[in-house]
C-alpha cells in the first residue's frame, strides 16, 4: 500500500472557502478578484499544503519556466563557468536551467536543440557548435532563440550576443607579429566560427597582412586532447614558435607539451590564449589571454531572454571586445632552431 499522500488540487480549496475552482484559480494567480479573496484563499491553501503543480501550470500558462542553455563543449573550462553563472542568474528570475552539453559535435547539436525545443522550453540559449547549421532557422520559429558567441545568420533569434574575433584575433597576431614571431600556429575547437565573424577568416586575412606564415589546428578542449594536437605541432621540423589557443582549455594543452617535450614557455614557444580562464594567472608562466567582459555578458543575455519570453521583445545584436591580460607567457623567438 502507497503512503504516499493525495495531491490537494484547487477544487479541495473550492470546497474549503466556498467559491468555485474558477475564482480559486483566479485568486492564486491575483487577478479578477478582490485583494480579500485573494487573500482568504491563499490562507486556505497554505492551511491545505497546497502546491502549485507545474505541469498543470505549464499546460495553463503555456510556459514551463524553464530555459534551456545548449553548451558547445563543458569541457572547456569557461563555458563550465560561464553555463553554472547563466544557471544562478536565470533561477533569480524564477527559471530554471537545463543545461546540456553538445560535445562540440554539430550531429549531437541538432538533436539536443530539437529535443529542448520539443520539451517546451520557454527560451534556448545557445553557445552554438555549428553557427551556419540550417536547423537553426527551425528553432527560432518554435522557441525564443538567444545566441552567445557567435551569431546565427540564418536564424532569427530574439537576441545575440556575440564576441569580436576580428578585434581579438587582428590584436594576438599584431602582438605576436611585433614580438618578432614569423610561424605562429593557431588552435581552434573545431569548425570554421561565425560566418559573418568568423575567426578562422580573420586569422588567415590578418596573416596575409602581417607576413606571418600561420598553420591553423583543429584541438578538443580537454588537457589529454589537446596535448597531444600540441605534440604534434611542436615535433614537426619547422615547428612554429607561437601559438594563438581560440580557448585557454587548449593552451593548456600547449604548455603540457612543451614541458613533455623538455621546451620552455615563452623562452622556445610563446603562448597567448583567448578567454582568461582564473587559471590561467597559476601557471608558470601565467598565461597571457584575452578577458572577455563575462559580467556584462551575463545582464545581457538573461535580461534579453526574460524581455523575449515574457514580452516578445526582439533585441538588437551587442558585440563585446575583449581586453588583453599581457603576462609571462610571450617573448621573443630564439634565432637557433631546437
Amino acid at each position: 500500500m502507497s503512503n504516499r499522500q493525495r495531491r490537494v488540487t484547487l477544487r479541495d480549496i473550492a470546497e474549503e472557502t466556498g467559491l468555485s475552482p474558477a475564482a480559486v484559480s483566479y485568486a492564486l494567480r491575483g487577478v479578477q478578484v478582490p485583494p480579500e479573496t485573494q487573500q482568504r484563499v491563499r490562507e486556505a491553501a497554505d492551511r491545505l499544503g497546497y502546491r502549485v503543480d507545474p505541469i498543470a501550470r505549464a499546460l495553463a500558462s503555456g510556459r514551463t519556466d524553464t530555459v534551456g542553455v545548449l553548451c558547445e563543449s563543458l569541457t572547456d573550462v569557461w563555458q563550465q563557468g560561464l553555463a553554472a553563472a547563466l544557471g544562478r542568474r536565470l533561477l533569480a528570475t524564477g527559471r530554471h536551467a537545463l543545461i546540456v552539453d553538445s560535445s562540440n559535435d554539430p550531429e549531437l547539436e541538432a538533436q539536443l536543440a530539437s529535443r529542448l525545443a520539443a520539451q517546451r522550453v520557454d527560451a534556448l540559449i545557445v553557445l552554438p557548435v555549428d553557427p551556419a547549421a540550417a536547423h537553426w532557422r527551425q528553432i527560432a520559429e518554435q522557441t525564443v532563440l538567444i545566441s552567445v558567441g557567435d551569431g546565427l545568420p540564418g536564424a532569427a533569434t530574439a537576441a545575440e550576443v556575440v564576441f569580436d574575433n576580428d578585434l581579438g584575433v587582428t590584436d594576438a597576431l599584431g602582438r605576436l607579429a611585433s614580438a618578432g614571431h614569423h610561424a605562429v600556429a593557431v588552435v581552434t575547437p573545431g569548425l570554421p566560427g561565425t560566418p559573418d565573424r568568423p575567426a578562422e577568416g580573420v586569422v588567415h586575412r590578418v596573416a596575409d597582412e602581417l607576413g606571418l606564415a600561420v598553420t591553423v589546428h583543429t584541438s578538443p578542449y580537454d588537457l589529454d586532447g589537446a596535448t597531444a594536437v600540441a605534440r604534434t605541432v611542436l615535433t614537426k621540423p619547422d615547428r612554429p614558435t607561437a601559438f594563438l589557443c581560440l580557448g585557454d582549455s587548449m593552451a593548456y594543452g600547449v604548455y603540457a607539451a612543451a614541458r613533455d617535450l623538455g621546451l620552455a614557455v615563452p623562452d622556445d614557444v610563446s603562448v597567448l590564449g583567448y578567454d582568461d580562464q582564473p587559471l590561467s594567472r597559476l601557471l608558470t608562466p601565467p598565461l597571457s589571454s584575452y578577458r572577455w567582459p563575462v559580467e556584462e555578458l551575463l545582464d545581457l543575455v538573461v535580461e534579453r531572454t526574460v524581455k523575449a519570453i515574457e514580452q516578445g521583445k526582439h533585441s538588437r545584436r551587442k558585440v563585446l571586445p575583449p581586453t588583453v591580460q599581457l603576462r609571462g607567457s610571450i617573448a621573443g623567438p630564439r634565432n637557433s632552431a631546437p
